[in-house]
C-alpha cells in the first residue's frame, strides 16, 4: 500500500486487525501521523514486517506498533526519540531509524531481541559508548553519516569499535568529523586525542603539581639568591627615598659634607680608628671622614641613616675582611653603595683589602661584592710599615676633592 494517502496510522492498525494471515505490510511513502490517542492501536497479530518508512511519524509511534513485529522500518521520518516505557516489542529483530532526528543511540530496554539497528543520517554528535552493554545481542550497527562532533566524548565511542569487533557497519569509510571545522572530514579512525587533554581529573593533578614544582623552584632560587632580602633592601631604597622628597625643603641637604663615608666590621674597628682615620683626618689635606658611631643621627633608622651618609659622601671606603662578608650590616652598606653607583654612574667605590678573603667564605648574597672584587682595582693594606707611606698617599689621591 506504498505511495498511497493514508494518513493516519490508528485506522490502518484497525484495517489490519480481521487480517489474520497478514504477515507484511508496506506503508511506506504515505502521509501517516499519529499523534497519540487513548484508543489502543489493533494490529494484525501474525504481522512480523512493517515498513513505515518516508511518513509523517513523530515519537508517538512507538505507542502504535504491532507487538509480534520482527523487521520495523522507520526510516524519513520525524523522530527525535525512543521513549522509555513504551510498550516492548520483545520479538523485534531489525529496525531501521535511518534518516530522522535522532541525537543518540538508542536503548535496548525495550527492544530485547533486537540484532540490527540502522540509525545512519540523523543527529548525532556524541554516540552513547555502552550501546553494546545495554544491547548485548545487537550483531549490527549503522551509525555512519552522522554529524559527529571529534571531542574527548566521542573517544569513548571510538574505543567501542575495537572492543565490537566489527560490529560497526560501514566503518571506516562512513564514520567523519563534522564538527570542528577544522578536523571536518577527518575520519573517526584517525582522530586522537592525549589522555591529558580528556581527563579533567589528571589534567588538574597535573597543572598542580607543575604549579607546586615551579613555586617550590622559584622558591628555592629566592633563597638561595637572596631575593627576598633584596626586595627588602629595594623597599627601604624606595621609601627612604620618598620620604626625602616630601620632607620640608630646610631639612633637605644634597650637597657633599664628607669626603668618604667608611664601611667596616666592629671586628675590625681598632684598625679603623687607629689606624684609618688618624692618618686621613690629620696631617696634610684635612679629609672628612664619615663613620657611624660619630655622624648617624638619633631617631633615623639605621637603613635610613645608611643611605643619607652615603649620598652625603664623596666616596664610599669598604673596609674588606672575612668579618666583613659576615656583618650583616655591611652587607646593607655595600648594597647601598652599589645603588648609588649604577643610579648615578659615578666611580664612588674604594676597596680596602685588610686581609685576604677565601672565596668560600663570601656568601652567594655577595655576588657583587665578588663582581667587584674581579672587575675594579682594590688596595691591599700591606703587612710591611715601610710600605705603609704609599698606602695611605695612594687612598688619598682616591678621595682628593674639594668639598
Amino acid at each position: 500500500l506504498k505511495k498511497n494517502k493514508f494518513e493516519s496510522l490508528l485506522k490502518v492498525s484497525s484495517m489490519t486487525s480481521h487480517m489474520k494471515s497478514l504477515k507484511y505490510l508496506d506503508m511506506s511513502n504515505n502521509l501517516l501521523r499519529h499523534d497519540g490517542a487513548e484508543v489502543r492501536c489493533r494490529w494484525a497479530e501474525s504481522l512480523t514486517e512493517l515498513d513505515l518508512s518516508s511518513n509523517q511519524l513523530a515519537d508517538a509511534v512507538f505507542e502504535c506498533l504491532p507487538a509480534n513485529v520482527q523487521k520495523l522500518s522507520l526510516q524519513n521520518n520525524q523522530i527525535s526519540n525512543v521513549p522509555r516505557g513504551m510498550v516492548e516489542l520483545k520479538s523485534l529483530e531489525e529496525l531501521n531509524l535511518a534518516s530522522n532526528r535522532l541525537a543518540d543511540l538508542p536503548g535496548c530496554s525495550s527492544f530485547t531481541s533486537l540484532q540490527f539497528l540502522n540509525i545512519e543520517m540523523n543527529s548525532i554528535l556524541t554516540p552513547s559508548a555502552d550501546f553494546f552493554q545495554s544491547c548485548p545481542r545487537v550483531r549490527e550497527l549503522q551509525a555512519g553519516h552522522n554529524p559527529f562532533k571529534c571531542s574527548c566524548e566521542l573517544q569513548a565511542f571510538i574505543r567501542l569499535e575495537r572492543q565490537a569487533g566489527g560490529k560497526l557497519f560501514g566503518w571506516p569509510a562512513a564514520y567523519e568529523c563534522e564538527y570542528p571545522e577544522s578536523l571536518r572530514g577527518t575520519q573517526l579512525k584517525d582522530f586522537h586525542l592525549s589522555p591529558l587533554a580528556c581527563n579533567t581529573t589528571l589534567l588538574l593533578v597535573t597543572a598542580l603539581l607543575l604549579t607546586l614544582v615551579l613555586v617550590a623552584a622559584v622558591a628555592f632560587l629566592c633563597i638561595c639568591l637572596d631575593v627576598p632580602w633584596y626586595v627588602r633592601m629595594t623597599w627601604q631604597w624606595t621609601q627612604t627615598k620618598r620620604r626625602a622628597r616630601h620632607s620640608r625643603p630646610g631639612e633637605q641637604v644634597n650637597v657633599l659634607q664628607f669626603h668618604a663615608f667608611i664601611s667596616y666590621s666592629e671586628r675590625d674597628s681598632l684598625w679603623v680608628k687607629n689606624e684609618l682615620i688618624p692618618n686621613l683626618e690629620k696631617g696634610e689635606g684635612c679629609v672628612q671622614l664619615c663613620q657611624h658611631e660619630r655622624n648617624f643621627i638619633p631617631g633615623k633608622s639605621i637603613v635610613e641613616n645608611i643611605i643619607n651618609c652615603i649620598e652625603k659622601s664623596y666616596k664610599s671606603i669598604f673596609v674588606l675582611s672575612p668579618n666583613f662578608v659576615q656583618s650583616e650590616w655591611c652587607h646593607y652598606e655595600l648594597y647601598f653603595a652599589h645603588h648609588k653607583l649604577f643610579s648615578e654612574n659615578s666611580n664612588s667605590l674604594i676597596l680596602i683589602l685588610l686581609e685576604p678573603i677565601p672565596p668560600y667564605l663570601i656568601p652567594a648574597r655577595y655576588h657583587k661584592l665578588k663582581a667587584l672584587m674581579a672587575k675594579r682595582t682594590y688596595l691591599e693594606w700591606p703587612k710591611e710599615r715601610s710600605k705603609h707611606a704609599l698606602f695611605w698617599a695612594n687612598l688619598r689621591a682616591a678621595i682628593s676633592i674639594n668639598l
